[in-house]
């Protein structure tokens, strides 16, 4: 049987080591990128079955990517993780498109 793939972008190689690690650890497989050019060449090749994606990157915000995404029409879920803890960000994250939103810090 083949294993569920995540993608898990965030530009900060501690965060996506951390959650890539606890993610296969549970039985995924990961692919991770940087930023959104990354992650593009990512959902060329496959589309994953969920895509974690952070809301501060540089170049392409994940706000951005989010937006664009989610306009495909059967995109997977994407969970948005971010420094920015406010509820309105929250609501934010979640209007543009995301299915779940995660403040950072958080426990994997």
């Amino acid at each position: 049987m083949e294993k569920d793939v995540i993608y898990v972008t965030d530009d900060d190689p501690g965060i996506r080591e951390l959650v890539a690690e606890y993610l296969t650890g549970q039985g995924y497989a990961v692919e991770t990128a940087e930023d959104a050019v990354s992650l593009d060449r990512l959902l060329a090749a496959r589309l994953p079955d969920l895509l974690v994606l952070d809301w501060m990157m540089p170049g392409e915000d994940g706000l951005s990517v989010a937006r664009r995404l989610r306009a495909q029409p059967g995109f997977p879920p994407i969970i948005m993780l971010s420094a920015k803890g406010e509820d309105i960000d929250r609501i934010i994250g979640l209007e543009v498109g995301a299915d779940d939103y995660l403040p950072k810090p958080f426990n994997p």
